[in-house]
């Protein structure tokens, strides 16, 4: 149906910028987690439902020899979308070409890569919603017509040459999901939410990249390391190598549940997974006595970017319910003031004047 299925093409103008979602990757880790990523469905944990409606997808298009619908895959970093369309592309037998919204700066941009495509390849766009506005509109009609309109000269010699493309599938992966427009985001065919994983999913990915790591991980190490991980398995990898690393210096046989312990201390990771900048913002909301605070001066207090704490730090925080956002700002929760060993104090109600 196309080239071989271990074909991966990361397109020169996406190298340059590099992949929104991999931020604050290093090429050492960067190379790291590629290393570790699955590869066929058999070694994807977790996500049943999105996994099973994706299977069945395949099947129908690989049944009817179309072109897989356009996918969109949304959720936080590190949740395995990158993943599972390189497992998309593998399944399907075809070519994964690889690039990233704020890439594409101009609609050729956009051309010389669609028109690069071969029947049924994948197009992926790692943070889609970062997409210029005016690059969009030439996906409009390359998802659904499979063409593109391209624009030669200027001015009153300026013609339209209309561009035919292949069949092929677009798998966008985003972040940012209302961030989308709807015109764009109603072209997907499937749209797929990726949510935190539970500890135990997290546990078997431990196990798995502890065998391609080549070290022994004790059941009782995993499990610490795991619930510390905020159900994201990039976090949990990158937990694996520092234990690993100190295991190695230590010369220990094995990573066993003290020394994942120690690896954690070392990081500032405490056990409900919290880091120094989720303590501060803890400790910031704690000072209001009661009083939300908006996020301008909950990133100006601890020294962040708003949008950082926002897609960073703030949905571990709410999901663990150490915080409360309300419309007026954000509170600590009494389950967050024990989290960093306080005592939730209200401020008593000021006399109306």
């Amino acid at each position: 149906m196309g080239p071989d299925a271990s074909h991966f093409h990361p397109l020169p103008v996406s190298a340059a910028k590099g992949s929104a979602s991999d931020a604050g990757l290093d090429g050492e880790d960067l190379e790291f987690e590629n290393s570790l990523r699955p590869r066929r469905w058999a070694e994807f944990v977790g996500q049943a439902r999105s996994v099973e409606n994706l299977q069945i997808a395949l099947g129908a298009a690989q049944s009817r020899k179309e072109a897989l619908d356009h996918v969109l895959f949304a959720g936080p970093p590190g949740l395995g979308k990158t993943s599972l369309a390189r497992i998309v592309a593998a399944e399907l037998g075809v070519t994964l070409h690889a690039t990233t919204g704020p890439a594409l700066e101009r609609a050729r941009d956009l051309v010389g890569i669609l028109t690069q495509l071969r029947r049924a390849d994948v197009l992926f766009i790692d943070e889609v919603h970062r997409v210029p506005p005016a690059v969009e509109e030439y996906l409009y009609t390359a998802m659904e017509d499979f063409s593109v309109d391209l624009t030669l000269d200027q001015g009153p010699n300026a013609r339209v040459l209309p561009l035919k493309l292949e069949p092929f599938t677009l798998i966008g992966a985003t972040t940012r999901e209302g961030l989308l427009s709807a015109p764009f985001r109603g072209r997907f065919g499937l749209v797929e939410r990726l949510v935190p994983y539970p500890d135990v999913d997290l546990v078997a990915i431990l196990d798995r990249a502890a065998r391609i790591l080549k070290v022994v991980l004790d059941p009782a190490a995993a499990v610490a390391l795991a619930a510390r991980s905020r159900g994201t398995p990039r976090i949990a990898n990158r937990f694996l190598r520092r234990a690993r690393d100190l295991a190695q210096v230590r010369k220990a046989p094995c990573i066993d549940a003290s020394l994942a312990e120690e690896a954690m201390q070392r990081l500032g990771v405490d056990p409900h997974g919290l880091e120094d900048l989720d303590r501060r913002i803890l400790h910031c909301l704690a000072r209001s006595k009661g009083q939300p605070l908006g996020i301008k001066t909950i990133a100006a207090a601890v020294g962040e970017s708003e949008d950082t704490l926002e897609e960073v730090f703030e949905p571990h925080l709410l999901r663990c319910g150490f915080v409360h956002k309300t419309q007026r700002g954000r509170m600590l929760t009494a389950e967050g003031a024990r989290a960093i060993g306080l005592v939730l104090e209200t401020s008593e109600e000021s006399p109306s004047t």
